[in-house]
């Protein structure tokens, strides 16, 4: 595959012009397989899945705002600007009839792409993800937690419900570059973010949603439970659910094989490759 890196200027809706930062690997007429990141994770997070992929794949990664090598805006950000963001990008990258794959509340913004851009989403892949995740008070209480003691306490208590007791103990190394990953986000992007899931629902525009989604939940997924993972493929006409066997909330890291495996096949069978 050939690789690029760029930087490119996307213009939220209520804010001064930042710099969205995005990697495009495959050919540059190969379909589409666009994907987002979960909080507090950069690009870097798929890097195992894409190398299993079909080289025909044209697969476009990026940092949310707030993320990686992105700029960080004021927060609070609201979901509305993060699915503008991503729509920016595939304008502005000329990608349509996108496969949009969505991790965590990269899957919030995958559903809202879809439901305000069909002309860029032909289909859906939603990883560890719901319509609504945590409640308002949930992310007030780790907004404030950022705020008061950092980024590296927050990452400590998330990598407990992101990777199973097994591979926290099987594979430590893992764990502890992702919470570096997780500890390294700007705080002021982590808090923007946070506020953003915290006033999301997006129950009944997905549920008014007819496309082919594939649904992924890790069985033991601490942040978004296998059965809410469930209840969201529920509401999508055309969409299939699949449990990967002992994986957490990020199964992109802790079972590349069987997520690769799984999208590989869901494009196949839908056509995309």
């Amino acid at each position: 595959m050939h690789d690029h890196a760029h930087d490119l200027p996307i213009f939220p809706r209520v804010a001064a012009p930042f710099h969205s930062h995005y990697r495009a690997d495959g050919p540059e007429d190969g379909p589409v397989v666009f994907f987002a990141n979960a909080l507090g994770t950069d690009l870097t997070i798929w890097d195992d899945v894409v190398a299993l992929l079909p080289e025909e794949l044209r697969v476009i990664r990026y940092d949310m705002r707030g993320h990686g090598q992105s700029d960080v805006p004021p927060g609070p950000y609201y979901m509305g600007d993060l699915v503008g963001d991503a729509a920016r990008l595939l304008d502005d990258l000329d990608a349509r009839e996108t496969a949009v794959v969505g991790l965590s509340i990269g899957g919030m913004v995958a559903q809202g792409l879809a439901a305000e851009r069909m002309d860029l989403v032909r289909a859906m892949v939603l990883s560890n993800t719901a319509t609504k995740i945590g409640t308002p008070e949930t992310w007030q209480d780790r907004i404030a937690l950022v705020r008061d003691k950092g980024t590296r306490t927050m990452a400590e208590g998330t990598m407990e419900r992101w990777f199973p007791r097994a591979t926290r103990a099987a594979r430590p190394e893992l764990v502890a570059r992702v919470r570096d990953m997780v500890a390294g986000q700007a705080p002021e992007g982590i808090m923007g973010a946070m506020a953003a899931i915290g006033e999301t629902d997006l129950y009944e525009s997905t549920a008014r949603l007819a496309l082919p989604t594939l649904v992924i939940a890790g069985s033991e997924d601490g942040s978004t439970p296998a059965d809410l993972v469930r209840e969201t493929a529920g509401l999508v006409r055309g969409s299939r659910f699949e449990v990967i066997r002992k994986a957490g909330h990020v199964p992109c890291l802790d079972q590349p094989e069987a997520f690769a495996a799984l999208l590989t096949t869901f494009l196949t069978e839908i056509g995309h490759i």
